[in-house]
Parts: structure tokens; sequence; C-alpha cells
């Protein structure tokens, strides 16, 4: 029999095992650092590999309009990769989607319910996986040196943009592998605690960053079963 995607509500048995709030100033930051730090080094190599500076110069009012045409990218991109969660959670649930912007983070999530592992990942990774060919293939197709850097800035912009989705993958991949963990996507901090039933929890449950450009998106709880 196949396995759902999500429940409803959350089973008897279960207990929260993580909370990790990405609008707690001090996690907002180390994660908006990590990825400028990313972002930074990215494209001090692609500048070194590319070398765009004399093409720019040859063409300078041409180079100034590709790049007010890839800022206008980068701003549809942050888009793109909401909504690309949002469609992956969509397929997969069917639910209603909740979009919206804090001063760390873009989120996309589906509050109401509690999503299994395999679903979680699968949302968590869809950007990642989808823009970084989409990008990576414009960096190798594309001749113009200035166009070549302008994409190879966005495939560096997203990847510094996806370390909380790559933060909370790794938690999946390494931490918590039981195929019966839940997650729950919300924005609220007291959804997450009316799940906290002090007379059976063994361990506090939680909340993962959930994916966003800069970090992760609001708060996500993970929750394990507990036999």
């Amino acid at each position: 029999m196949k396995r759902r995607s999500f429940e409803e509500a959350l089973p008897e048995g279960y207990v929260s095992r993580l909370t990790v709030d990405c609008q707690d100033k001090k996690l907002g930051i180390l994660m908006n650092l990590a990825a400028l730090a990313i972002m930074a080094v990215l494209c001090v190599v692609f500048w070194r590999l590319i070398q765009p500076w004399d093409a720019f110069l040859a063409a300078p009012l041409t180079s100034l309009l590709k790049t007010a045409v890839f800022m206008v990218a980068v701003s549809a991109y942050i888009v793109l990769h909401e909504l690309l969660h949002g469609a992956a959670y969509k397929l997969l649930t069917g639910r209603k989607l909740t979009f919206g912007l804090t001063w760390s983070a873009a989120y996309c999530g589906v509050p109401d319910i509690f999503v299994y592992r395999s679903a979680a990942l699968v949302a968590l990774l869809a950007p990642f996986v989808v823009f970084t060919v989409v990008f990576l293939l414009a960096v190798l197709l594309i001749a113009d040196p200035v166009s070549r850097y302008m994409a190879a800035f966005l495939l560096a912009t997203h990847l510094g943009g996806c370390v909380g989705d790559l933060y909370d993958t790794g938690l999946y991949l390494f931490r918590f592998r039981d195929p019966d963990t839940l997650m729950q996507d919300t924005r609220h901090y007291d959804n997450h605690r009316a799940h906290d039933r002090a007379d059976r929890v063994v361990r506090p449950y939680g909340v993962l960053p959930y994916h966003s450009i800069h970090t992760a998106a609001l708060r996500f709880s993970l929750l394990s079963f507990h036999s």
C-alpha cells in the first residue's frame, strides 16, 4: 500500500524532536552570513574563470542593459524559487499553500498538515535541483562573457540562497532518517506548541527552517514516532 504524503493531524505516539526558528535573529543572521559567504566565494571564482571585464568595457551601454536585465532576473528567481517549492507541495499534498517574506527569508509552506520525510525532501530539494541544472547549463552554453558571468552570478546567488534548504536536507539525511518522521511547516510558533503533550513527551519536538532564498523559511516541525 502506498504511503500517504501527509497526515491531517498528528498521529498518536508522536513527540517533538527539534525546533529551529529562522525568525530568531541569531539563527537568521548566521544563515544569511553563510549564504553571502557562499555567494561571495563563487562570484570571485566565476569572475576569475570567465573574466568578463574586457567585454564589459568594450560595450558598456549594452553591458549595463544586461546588468539591468540580470537584476530583474534575480527578483524573478526569488519568486520562482518559492513557487517551485509550492508546486512540489501542491502536487504531493493538494493543500492550500502559504507564501510570505520576513527580514531573513522568503517562504512557502503548508501549515495545516504534517508532511512525511520523503515528501518534505522532494519539496525542499525541488528548487535546488531544477535551478542548479538551469543556471549551470546557461553558464556552459552562453558564449558572451558578460552574459555568461550574469548567469554564473545567478548560479552563485541560487546556491547561496539554498543554504537553508540544504541545512534542512542534511538534518533529514543524517539525523532524522526514519521514513515515519513528520514535518509541519508553519509560520506560527503556537502551532508547534499545540502538539507538545507534557504527559507523553519524552523529548522536545520541533521545527526546521524551511527553504527560502536566503535561509529557511519560517518554522516547521520535525516530529518522529516514539515507540
